[in-house]
């Protein structure tokens, strides 16, 4: 991961599932507040694809951490000398949520898993990436170990919200606030890509500089405002796509009836006519 490729990757795993959950949960909102259901069938059939993705996505990460050209290909130590540590921490970060993904998958398919503990895994898998990362920058230069630091607000965060809806489940609130964190780990992958490898090939930050580590925390707060803006458009579209459809459907009801009734008239009239 110490490259550029490195910090897109996760970002991006986490931008997919993020903006998927910006969709979804609005969807089972709406639906529910409506009185309208998706259906059992379709919506378990959503939540074990979803799964079997999220068990997926972290695989592709451990692949490419580790069989990359310079990557350790599974040899953790070698002569006497550990072999490429950064790569296997953030294989460890990979492996959890493939962990995550596969509880979750299990939750789908078998009724006796207990209700909840995809959540507690989840929420276990967050940490434990707050955990390596936590260790992960230390005795680095100032701009570099702060804008690792503020991704573990993210991911501690979004740890407790995960434990919380372990007791309070289907809670909607709970449910975009953890999608807002998400959101907003993927982007700010993104960001120290551009901040400690930037992909242009030109000079890179002042890794010592306080005004850029100033800069990079106003910049986290508008990543935030971002990933809030993208989930109030997701929902904003999921209301109005529904809405069309409802009033859609009531216009054909309301079509099918008017014909019954002028049906029944007509038949009513016809009896008349021939007594």
């Amino acid at each position: 991961m110490a490259n550029f490729e490195g910090h897109a990757l996760p970002g991006s795993l986490f931008l997919i599932v993020g903006l998927w959950w910006s969709v979804k949960y609005p969807l089972k909102h709406v639906h529910h507040k409506g009185k309208r259901s998706l259906g059992a069938h379709a919506y378990q059939r959503l939540e074990t694809i979803e799964a079997a993705i999220r068990t997926v996505l972290p695989l592709i990460g451990i692949l490419a951490e580790q069989f990359v050209p310079s990557g350790p290909h599974l040899h953790l130590y070698h002569g006497d000398h550990w072999v490429k540590l950064m790569n296997w921490q953030h294989s460890t970060m990979y492996l959890f949520f493939g962990v995550s993904g596969l509880i979750d998958l299990l939750s789908c398919l078998y009724t006796h898993i207990p209700r909840g503990l995809d959540k507690l895994v989840m929420a276990i898998a967050t940490f434990v990436e707050g955990f390596l990362f936590y260790y992960h920058v230390q005795n680095r230069p100032p701009l570099d170990q702060h804008i690792h630091s503020m991704l573990l607000t993210a991911l501690f965060a979004g740890s407790t919200t995960l434990f919380v809806e372990v007791f309070l489940q289907d809670n909607v609130v709970l449910e975009l606030f953890r999608t807002s964190l998400l959101l907003l780990q993927g982007t700010w992958f993104w960001q120290i890509g551009f901040v400690l490898y930037p992909p242009s090939g030109g000079p890179g930050w002042d890794l010592q500089s306080h005004e850029n580590v100033m800069f990079i925390t106003m910049c986290f707060c508008w990543h935030y405002l971002a990933a809030m803006g993208i989930m109030a458009t997701c929902y904003m579209l999921v209301y109005c796509f529904l809405s069309r459809s409802k009033l859609q459907h009531e216009n054909i009801i309301g079509i099918q009836k008017l014909k019954l009734d002028h049906s029944y008239q007509e038949a009513l009239l016809n009896g008349s006519d021939e007594e």
